[in-house]
């Protein structure tokens, strides 16, 4: 065999010796990267997938978008159930601050959202998602003629107001000091959707609530809006409650809220962007 056959057969086993070990190396790097994604894969779905029930303790006059809202979260986290519990922010604070289980509160004033931030009941600072104003609700067709805040002082009218301790009544009462107005209401209620079901029920002529419970309501009232009205918005906070039961989804169900989308459902309904 001559010299330049032997060179030629060593540099063919070296070439194969090295192809195979490349491939072989390739094989383990393929292998550990798939091994390495699939065993990645099941952690980011479990961190990914809520479940179990959230509880929000929610101001009245949020109740039909927060129910459209919940019914969204639902399809979107399938194995989670919203429940809420609609009132009066003022008792629904004093509910939170008393040990209520809950892992969501707005409130619909930040005055309210204060009495549980004080008490270190809530995680953070309060986001503000959405502003409402307020509205004159009338009869239908508005027989008594009501065209402002002061047509509320005729004698013989019945008007009902929110009590001034929850925000709608704390608005009205700052709408009328605004307007210089004195005004004695047949009741006060405990929260805006009792307001105006009186008017609802025809056991008051008129009540002062919030734009967006006046469109809730259709038909069955009319709207008058006055200027004074500007001088007297308020401001809803939203924020996850300390002792959340379920801290996970409830943060899911926030960030809904102030989403586009939740944004969207909220603006359709009334309420004005913060």
């Amino acid at each position: 065999m001559t010299r330049s056959v032997r060179r030629t057969r060593r540099t063919l086993q070296a070439t194969g010796a090295g192809a195979v070990a490349l491939l072989a190396l390739a094989a383990c790097s393929s292998s550990g990267s798939d091994s390495d994604s699939a065993a990645a894969a099941p952690n980011s779905s479990a961190s990914a997938k809520l479940s179990g029930a959230v509880t929000v303790f929610a101001a009245a006059s949020l109740q039909e978008s927060f129910t459209s809202l919940g019914k969204q979260f639902e399809k979107e986290h399938p194995g989670t159930k919203v429940t809420f519990s609609f009132g009066g922010s003022d008792s629904l604070a004093a509910s939170i601050t008393g040990g209520a289980p809950a892992d969501v509160f707005a409130a619909a004033s930040p005055k309210t959202m204060a009495l549980v931030t004080d008490q270190k009941d809530a995680v953070g600072t309060p986001a503000t998602f959405v502003r409402n104003q307020l509205e004159i609700a009338t009869l239908p067709g508005n027989p008594d003629n009501v065209s402002s805040l002061k047509d509320l002082t005729k004698s013989g009218l019945k008007v009902v107001l929110c009590d001034k301790t929850v925000p709608c009544g704390a608005a009205a009462q700052k709408a009328l000091d605004a307007a210089k107005l004195k005004l004695t209401p047949v009741s006060y209620e405990q929260d805006v959707k009792s307001a105006l079901t009186k008017v609802e029920l025809r056991e008051a002529d008129a009540a002062v609530v919030y734009r967006t419970d006046v469109k809730a309501a259709g038909d069955k009232v009319e709207g008058v809006e006055f200027p004074e009205s500007a001088q007297a918005v308020n401001n809803y906070p939203i924020a996850l409650l300390k002792n959340a039961p379920n801290a996970a989804a409830a943060k899911a169900f926030i960030e809904l809220v102030k989403s586009t989308e939740g944004q969207t459902t909220l603006t359709e309904a009334g309420f004005l962007k913060p």
